[in-house]
């Protein structure tokens, strides 16, 4: 049983000793830091809007954008999340085409569309921001409908192509599995989100409920499957079997643990807090800490799935640690020093004392931190 059950959400911060006030100012801080620092923010505003801009590729992309949007709704800044989902919607959102009722995945800051493809991970999180921004401050009128806006994306991503509908889902009907992009033949690990589709499953129109019944469940299988038995290591990109994909795409090859692949643990951390439904599913991360072991260093290296090293840079050392530490919320506390939670706990205390990313490169780390730095103290929550 979960907190959807139980209301109530595990402090990971204060099971290790952490007081409310050292908790209050962490988070106070990193929100200052990553919506207002000068030099160090993320968000940045536009009028009556506001974006999220990928500082190391100068853009701004549907996955920080939504991801904005739902960590707004958790700090109760509705303000900020208006002006973030204006944004999306006048330069992300394509009304013809294709790819008609998706998000296009990057913009120019000017807002200029880079690219007409949307990424899957972007729709499932405005949905659900969407969804919870209805239920936590109430639905406005036209673009701040927005439960109303929230029914429709997840609408476009169950049913184009059908009824002679232009363009592709973003599931495959056949195995109720989210795809890399609507079309493909693959998957993303990281993109199986099984504690969203149970809540979409309750709030979709009544039509697309029962899908995201079947979703839950099948994105809990794969990530069973995706997720090496020993070493816990998920693929940035499998196929449905949940194995590595084992084929190089244009852009290189994406079959080892790598960037995305690591918020796969974040993922069902966070499902094991929401709904602790699938007892087998939540012990994958502890297997993945025992992997790395007592090195905080072992997570600058990148991996195969079966552990083997790869002479390949870490791009996100931080969102790796990050992830690792939110996944620990699917460990049961105890006091022992012979159980998982002291594994786990180690890593809560590694996160408490690893500072935001600065520079170039701090986009994508200090969004994870920044979930993870809710979801640890109890404040990633079902709105």
């Amino acid at each position: 049983m979960g907190a959807f059950d139980t209301k109530i959400y595990r402090n990971l911060f204060k099971e290790i000793g952490k007081t409310d006030r050292e908790i209050e100012e962490k988070i106070n801080l990193a929100k200052e830091t990553f919506f207002y620092d000068a030099n160090e923010r993320i968000y940045h505003e536009d009028g009556d809007m506001g974006y999220l801009v990928d500082t190391g590729n100068n853009d701004a992309r549907t996955e920080g954008m939504s991801y904005g949007m739902m960590m707004c709704v958790q700090l109760d800044m509705k303000e900020e999340f208006d002006r973030i989902w204006r944004w999306a919607r006048k330069y992300m959102y394509m009304d013809e085409g294709e790819n008609e009722g998706y998000f296009a995945w990057s913009c120019q800051l000017d807002g200029t569309k880079n690219s007409d493809g949307p990424a899957p991970d972007g729709e499932e999180f405005f949905a659900m921001a969407l969804f919870m921004a209805s239920h936590r401050w109430g639905d406005g009128q036209g673009i701040l409908e927005y439960s109303y806006h929230a029914k429709d994306i997840l609408k476009a991503c169950i049913h184009k192509g059908e009824n002679g509908r232009m363009g592709s889902p973003m599931w495959n009907h056949e195995n109720h599995q989210i795809l890399f992009v609507p079309g493909s033949t693959h998957t993303d690990p990281s993109y199986h989100l099984p504690h969203f589709y149970e809540l979409f499953a309750l709030w979709a129109y009544d039509e697309d409920k029962e899908f995201f019944v079947k979703a839950a469940k099948a994105s809990r299988e794969y990530l069973k499957t995706a997720c090496h038995p020993t070493t816990g290591l998920n693929p940035e990109y499998g196929n449905f079997d949940g194995s590595p994909m084992d084929k190089e795409l244009p852009w290189g090859y994406f079959g080892d643990f790598f960037s995305d692949a690591y918020r796969t643990a974040a993922n069902i951390g966070l499902d094991a807090e929401w709904f602790g439904k699938d007892e087998d599913l939540a012990k994958i991360p502890v297997k993945m800490m025992n992997f790395f072991g007592t090195d905080l260093e072992a997570v600058r290296c990148t991996y195969k799935v079966d552990g083997t090293p790869v002479e390949r840079p870490v791009l996100h050392p931080l969102g790796l640690l990050s992830t690792i530490a939110q996944s620990c919320l699917a460990v049961p506390y105890s006091d022992s020093k012979d159980s998982d939670f002291a594994v786990a706990k180690r890593w809560v205390e590694w996160f408490w004392n690893q500072p935001m990313r600065k520079g170039i490169r701090r986009y994508y780390d200090n969004c994870l931190y920044m979930f993870a730095l809710l979801a640890l103290s109890g404040n990633y929550k079902i709105y």
